[in-house]
Parts: structure tokens; sequence; C-alpha cells
């Protein structure tokens, strides 16, 4: 689920990136473009294991589907 334009789905690419304030910004974007939206719940806090365990979270949230939101930031629509 994607804060522009709602649920993308086919061959994406995710990226996470520390914001140094202690949250990450997470985007999600179609395999190739250059275009990138924000995943619902970004920028979201680091959890305890950092950058590494919230990445692993939202590509296992991404992977599942039904409208995926960054990891303990809400429920998505629909559930």
């Amino acid at each position: 689920m994607t804060v522009q334009v709602g649920v993308i789905t086919g061959d994406l690419t995710v990226t996470t990136a520390d914001r140094g304030d202690g949250t990450a910004r997470v985007t999600i974007r179609y395999t190739g473009a250059e275009e990138c939206y924000d995943l619902e719940g970004s920028p979201a806090p680091l959890p305890p294991g950092g950058l590494r365990t919230l990445h692993r979270a939202v590509l296992r949230a991404v992977r599942a589907g039904r409208g995926a939101v960054v990891p303990g930031t809400g429920t998505p629509p629909g559930l």
C-alpha cells in the first residue's frame, strides 16, 4: 500500500533508507522504473535490530501482499 497511488503489484524493488534521526524511509517502485512511492507507514521508527531488521520485515510484508504497510505502523486496509 503506497501513500501516493495505493496498492501496486508486480516486479517491485523495495528501498529502506536510514534518515539519521532514528527513522527510516521505505519506498517501493516497479523494478526498472525511476518513480518511487512511499510505503504506507513511512517514515518508520528503526527497531532495536536496526535498518536491516526493518528492511527484512518490510520484505516479508510486501511478499505476503494484501496491501502491505511498514510492519508495526498500522493495519493494512481491508484486514
